[in-house]
């Protein structure tokens, strides 16, 4: 805990340039009093004094990032169910341009291009199989285009992670968690990276936990931590020649 204040201290001076994180035992934290779900939370905790930079809108934000897909879940550590009662055109907004304002000044892409999913089969089929991506999904991405958004959808998620699909947007928001995640992890297990959007600083991490039943095995592999590295350079690079 006093190591990953003491790294957010540090990125909020301006001694680093950004925070990579490593996986915690979450269990191990919250048995020494940690108060919060988890990293991204708690970052955002001690990040709420730090001014945003350009004004951006403040997250937090997950996203997981690989070499060919980009996903966002709206709704995260939750089950479905709650996950579901929780979902409202607001929160797929602030989702939503948090997402474009990072693609746009830490990902150098200057029109970023979103894809939103449905939340249901096929998107609902027109309100036959639900009604929460007519009522609820349709007027966020209506009123993420009146604010001058590249958004579409809602879209079946079942189509929307193929090769020609990826290649029609630089980004996806999901509805779900394991909407945003099994994709990306299927593509890029090795390779993606958990990315803090919405944050004072810059925010990577490795896309898996510990796996503690590997440790001292000399199995694991630091790929993702690397990928991590290096995005977390990029993504302050580039941040730091839009300021």
């Amino acid at each position: 805990m006093e190591s990953i204040e003491r790294a957010v201290d540090y990125a909020v001076n301006g001694s680093a340039s950004g925070v990579v994180t490593n996986p915690i035992q979450k269990s191990t934290l919250l048995a020494a009093g940690f108060g919060f779900p988890g990293h991204t939370e708690y970052l955002a905790h001690l990040t709420t004094a730090a001014p945003m930079p350009n004004e951006r809108a403040r997250g937090p934000v997950m996203m997981l990032a690989g070499p060919m897909l980009r996903t966002v879940p709206v709704t995260v550590h939750q089950s479905v169910k709650e996950a579901i009662g929780s979902l409202t055109p607001d929160k797929i907004i602030k989702t939503a341009i948090v997402t474009a304002e990072a693609l746009r000044d830490e990902f150098g892409i200057a029109s970023p291009r979103l894809a939103i999913s449905g939340l249901n089969p096929h998107a609902g089929e027109a309100g036959a199989l639900g009604m929460e991506d007519e009522m609820i999904i349709a007027p966020a991405v209506d009123a993420l285009c009146d604010m001058g958004l590249n958004a579409r959808g809602p879209l079946p998620a079942d189509t929307m992670f193929h090769e020609e699909a990826r290649a029609s947007y630089d980004a996806a928001l999901c509805m779900l968690h394991d909407q945003a995640l099994i994709p990306a992890k299927t593509l890029a297990f090795h390779d993606a990276v958990n990315v803090t959007l919405g944050l004072p600083i810059i925010r990577t991490s490795p896309d898996h936990g510990t796996a503690l039943d590997i440790a001292g095995k000399g199995l694991a592999r630091a790929d993702s931590l690397i990928a991590a590295i290096k995005l977390a350079d990029r993504m302050a690079t580039t941040r730091s020649q839009i300021r």
